[in-house]
């Protein structure tokens, strides 16, 4: 219960209260490009619940986020059965796929499950290709229903969604669990002296990263239309996933939510320089984490809490 009398919590529902007001008086533009940020903001959240806690590098998050999205679009597009129902059925396919994907990754160590994940990646990306007819290949699968028209319908969707998700991953991460987490994350071994079971914790962080990531991949191809590996899958979009993650804060969940939008809203505002876009939001990406290691919420939570500890 402490979380709620920090300056963290006023500061993150003040900033929910003021984003939840945006449909009355911003362009339809806008609420399009932040409904995009808040679904990446679940992909960075869920990602960091794995590295920043677990410590284990997930290279391929696209790999989870694609087989959600993925078996949403093609179920709604071959039965044209209900979106909800749709979303669902991607969120436990991504569930599925990621313990699968688990299982033999996590007793490797070292380089070797981030290269097992980013493997999977590339064996997703191959058979969304040689499997054409079923999931559109390298044009795109349509989707022929989508949850709502509405711009502002969508962005509060987005907006409700990504704030539920981040309650839930922080307080995971705040939890006894979260706890055992970042211990085994640490030191694994002497966690492991300790009677804790690495594995187990480590393979319910990835499941658990494995549906927030499928979920709000089910949805966004829901939003957009349409699913391609550009979107969903392409490795591109998982480094933006990671990128976003480490800009905003290892370890702090609310902070890879912070990355993404920022990454999102700049790299569209700075669109009219061209290729020079990419060029300025990579060196931003670099001075954070060469010069603030904790990302943009690891600074403002450092500075609040010198102090404090200065007075103790």
């Amino acid at each position: 219960m402490g979380f709620f009398r920090t300056r963290l919590f006023w500061i993150a529902l003040v900033v929910v209260a003021v984003a939840s007001t945006l449909p009355l008086y911003v362009s339809g533009y806008i609420l399009g490009l932040l409904t995009v940020a808040y679904y990446f903001g679940v992909f960075a959240m869920a990602w960091d619940l794995l590295f920043g806690f677990a410590g284990e590098v997930n290279f391929g998050p696209t790999f989870l986020i694609g087989v959600g999205a993925y078996t949403a679009g093609i179920i709604n597009n071959q039965y044209g059965v209900s979106p909800y129902f749709c979303i669902f059925i991607g969120a436990m396919a991504s569930v599925v796929a990621g313990f699968v994907l688990a299982l033999p990754a996590l007793r490797v160590r070292g380089p070797y499950f981030g290269l097992t994940t980013l493997v999977a990646v590339l064996m997703l990306q191959n058979f969304i290709v040689v499997f054409a007819d079923l999931t559109g290949g390298e044009i795109g699968l349509t989707i022929p229903d989508v949850i709502t028209i509405s711009a502002s319908a969508n962005y509060w969707i987005a907006l409700g969604f990504m704030t539920v998700s981040a309650a839930i991953l922080y307080g995971l991460s705040q939890s006894p669990i979260g706890l055992v987490l970042q211990a085994s994350g640490q030191d694994p071994v002497q966690a492991g002296a300790l009677g804790f079971n690495i594995v187990k914790h480590k393979l319910f962080a990835f499941v658990v990263s494995a549906f927030f990531s499928g979920l709000a991949g089910a949805l966004l191809v829901f939003y957009f239309g349409t699913a391609s590996v550009g979107t969903v899958v392409d490795i591109a979009v998982g480094v933006n996933v990671i990128v976003a993650a480490v800009l905003g804060g290892r370890r702090t969940v609310l902070g890879a939510a912070l990355g993404a939008i920022f990454l999102i809203v700049a790299g569209e505002f700075l669109r009219p320089t061209g290729e020079l876009a990419t060029f300025i939001v990579s060196a931003i990406a670099l001075l954070v984490v060469l010069f603030f290691p904790g990302g943009f919420l690891g600074a403002a939570m450092s500075r609040e809490t010198t102090p404090r500890e200065a007075r103790t």
